[in-house]
């Protein structure tokens, strides 16, 4: 079946119920016409949406949706982390629609952690977080990010160690601390993200960080901070543990 376009306005045959369509909106209502005239900033992400998608179909038009969209996953977060399978077979998606979609969101995910300057200096636990977080804070498993940093505290290598549980048995110091040796750098911040969205540290988190603290002394390699990420929230162990 046609699906309408957010160009055209075709008309159905009569026996079909008379559905209301982007056009049928006054100019300075519809998506596009209001990005162009006033700013991709004033849109709504259900705005947004629309023009991703382009089309509705016969049940929904673009705007409608783009709003069931998100009220089923939950905003963009969950269409980010939404399988592209699970995409394709929402009805009026299909597989272009949702490489379009995903291509969109994957592009946002990026632009987020574009870095200005070559070399990142974290001056915060927030300029930590900011930089690992747009890549962990929709992930469904436990992760761990190693930063290494120079003097100036500035990024000189940004690794993922770790897929899957993050726990003492698999936390060695010497992994941890094996791309400062071999860059010749003096600290270190680790990250680990918490599916469950909630970052209060864990027993566990607060052994292995006191661990790693001692280890890092011994090896003169300074542990500045371990993150965990949570969604929105982040918690700073050094804030808390205060080392």
């Amino acid at each position: 079946m046609r699906q309408r376009t957010y160009e055209d306005d075709e008309q159905y045959p009569a026996q079909l119920e008379y559905h209301a369509t982007v056009h049928d909106l006054p100019n300075d209502e519809r998506p596009r016409e209001r990005l162009q005239k006033q700013g991709a900033d004033t849109l709504s992400n259900a705005d947004l949406l629309a023009i991703i998608l382009r089309t509705g179909t016969v049940r929904d038009n673009v705007m409608e949706m783009a709003g069931k969209l998100l009220a089923k996953y939950g905003g963009l977060g969950g269409l980010m982390t939404a399988s592209f399978h699970q995409l394709s077979n929402e009805y009026g998606l299909g597989l272009a629609k949702a490489a379009q979609l995903k291509a969109a969101l994957e592009l946002g995910k990026r632009l987020s952690m574009l870095q200005l300057d070559q070399k990142y200096q974290i001056r915060s636990a927030d300029d930590a977080a900011n930089l690992v977080r747009m890549d962990m804070m929709y992930l469904d498993h436990e992760e761990m990010h190693i930063l290494v940093l120079d003097t100036k505290n500035r990024v000189v290598e940004h690794t993922k160690r770790y897929k899957g549980t993050v726990n003492s048995s698999v936390l060695r110091s010497s992994e941890i601390f094996r791309p400062a040796i071999v860059r010749n750098c003096p600290h270190v911040i680790i990250c680990h993200n918490h599916p469950s969205g909630d970052p209060t540290p864990s027993p566990e988190d607060i052994d292995v960080t006191r661990q790693l603290v001692k280890a890092g002394h011994l090896l003169d390699i300074e542990l500045l901070d371990h993150i965990v990420i949570g969604n929105p929230r982040y918690t700073s162990l050094k804030e808390q543990l205060r080392w």
